[in-house]
């Protein structure tokens, strides 16, 4: 069974999203955005999700994690808990 390891930014708009991926791009640690920018608890340790496998996310964020390249930073992701900025950091099939 598929598994991978991500970590995400949650906020309330598109705009914001994409203000805080140009960051990222232009070489803003996405650990440190996610800590001051993040509103899901897992902001405090820098986005991370831990380990999970497909299902286990909403579909939108199940779709990206399992098919994005790893170490890219993908998004705006929109699901019903707002906008994600998401890394896939490790995935094994």
């Amino acid at each position: 069974m598929a598994k991978a390891t991500a970590r995400h930014i949650l906020v309330d708009s598109e705009e914001i999203c994409l203000e805080l991926k140009r960051e990222i791009e232009q070489g803003a640690d996405f650990g440190d955005i996610a800590k001051e920018h993040s509103s899901c608890p897992s902001g405090r340790s820098g986005g991370d999700l831990g380990e999970f496998g497909p299902g286990m996310m909403v579909p939108e964020f199940d779709k990206v994690v399992f098919s994005a390249p790893v170490n890219t930073v993908q998004g705006p992701v929109k699901t019903q808990f707002g906008y994600h900025l998401l890394e896939v950091t490790s995935r094994s099939e």
